[in-house]
């Protein structure tokens, strides 16, 4: 017999920059899986340190990566217990936030990479938050999720996919499926591309928020 049991947890998260009333932009950025927090948020450090305030929360599942047991990666969810573990990923997100407390002048900007795209998108949708741009990088949006679960966003909220080129994990046709899915459930949708593969590319990322 399987049982439940419930305990209190603690977890780290990383910050790049300084929040302060010159901050212009708070991200929430979710790493892919085999990430670390404290080096996934290193990818944003070539973006403006004055208006950009960078929260990484971290993924709790830790495991080796290779067979010298050296390289600690991380994953947010497995198909084991997905939704219960689900849940105890978004209460911790909530426990982040508050601990930030994001002032309201800023632009609340979320972005999702890789497996990452999975928990931010869950998170929005259950939370209700109405964020000022969502964007999603290389990964799939959760089959459960439907439009009735984004009534609340409005209609300037910016959202984006971004997809590699030679992403190998991706083929054409069933991006192209996807993308009807996902722009059924979120109209406002924009999709890019970039000439490389399944990474972040800081550069698209700059691009895009400059012609904002």
């Amino acid at each position: 017999m399987q049982k439940e049991v419930v305990y209190q947890s603690v977890n780290t998260y990383d910050t790049l920059n300084e929040l302060t009333n010159k901050t212009k932009n708070v991200w929430l950025v979710f790493h892919g899986i085999g990430y670390l927090s404290r080096y996934f948020i290193r990818l944003f450090e070539s973006l403006n340190k004055d208006d950009n305030y960078f929260i990484a929360p971290q993924a709790p599942s830790k495991y080796y990566k290779g067979e010298d047991y050296r390289r600690v990666g991380a994953s947010w969810l497995t198909k084991e217990n997905t939704y219960g573990e689900t849940k105890n990923v978004l209460r911790y997100i909530d426990a982040v936030i508050a601990e930030e407390k994001i002032p309201n002048h800023v632009s609340f900007i979320i972005l999702g990479y890789s497996q990452g795209v999975s928990i931010a998108s869950r998170w929005i949708a259950s939370r209700n938050i109405d964020c000022d741009a969502l964007l999603m990088v290389s990964g799939g949006f959760p089959k459960e999720l439907h439009s009735d679960d984004f009534t609340f966003l409005s209609a300037k909220t910016k959202i984006v996919h971004i997809l590699g080129e030679k992403d190998p994990y991706f083929e054409i046709e069933k991006v192209e499926a996807e993308k009807k899915r996902v722009q059924q459930i979120l109209p406002q949708i924009e999709f890019l591309m970039h000439q490389g593969g399944h990474e972040l590319d800081i550069a698209t990322v700059k691009h895009l928020i400059n012609s904002w």
